[in-house]
């Protein structure tokens, strides 16, 4: 059963408060539960407006692009956000334990993609579920890494307006301002993976 009504640019629910679709999401839909990844509102010439959203499943990855028209219904779901701290990687399950009751759960490490990197051992993290089931998990927006391998100082040079590439202790590569050398921690935003500040 669907319980939001696309209209154009928006979303009607059961209680016909509108809400726009926003990237993020998570809709069940084609008996599976999917998360918003793109979300482009197409306004044709001729008929009405549709919504095209670029949809992942957050149970086996798998990738969707599905067209909403205005009298398509779908159900938005709430998952609940749990803080678990990360302990190890094994066979590419990412193992996150509960503190507070010690239980333990496992997560593909690919849902993470290039940012695995980030992942610290003993870091906390926001793990997703639905119900009693873990479904996905966010790392912290900003996280604090070390530079090992980068260009000397430039001296007389403060501006950020001309970066330089630089290697973290995770190898990432990234950017930096020319007056960060190696050896200095700096905070790097893990959604856009690029520098923030020197810690």
């Amino acid at each position: 059963m669907r319980s939001f009504n696309v209209l154009s640019r928006f979303c009607h629910n059961a209680q016909n408060k509108r809400h726009e679709i926003k990237p993020g999401y998570v809709l069940e839909h084609d008996k599976g539960l999917w998360a918003a990844v793109k979300v482009n509102i197409v306004k044709p010439g001729k008929g009405g407006a549709f919504a095209q959203v670029e949809l992942k499943n957050l149970r086996d990855g798998r990738k969707l692009n599905e067209r909403f028209r205005s009298e398509d219904r779908v159900e938005r779901v709430s998952l609940e956000t749990k803080d678990q701290q990360f302990l190890y990687e094994t066979d590419g399950m990412l193992v996150f334990m509960d503190n507070e009751t010690f239980e333990q759960i496992e997560l593909p490490a690919d849902l993470l993609g290039e940012r695995r990197p980030f992942l610290q051992d003993g870091m906390m993290a926001a793990v997703e579920y639905y119900g009693e089931e873990a479904l996905s998990m966010r790392l912290p927006q900003k996280v604090r890494c070390k530079i090992v391998e980068t260009e000397p100082v430039q001296k007389g040079q403060t501006a950020a307006n001309s970066f330089k590439p630089a290697i973290l202790d995770n190898g990432v590569r990234i950017m930096v301002p020319p007056f960060v050398g190696v050896d200095e921690d700096v905070i790097v935003h893990t959604e856009l993976m690029e520098y923030s500040e020197r810690a």
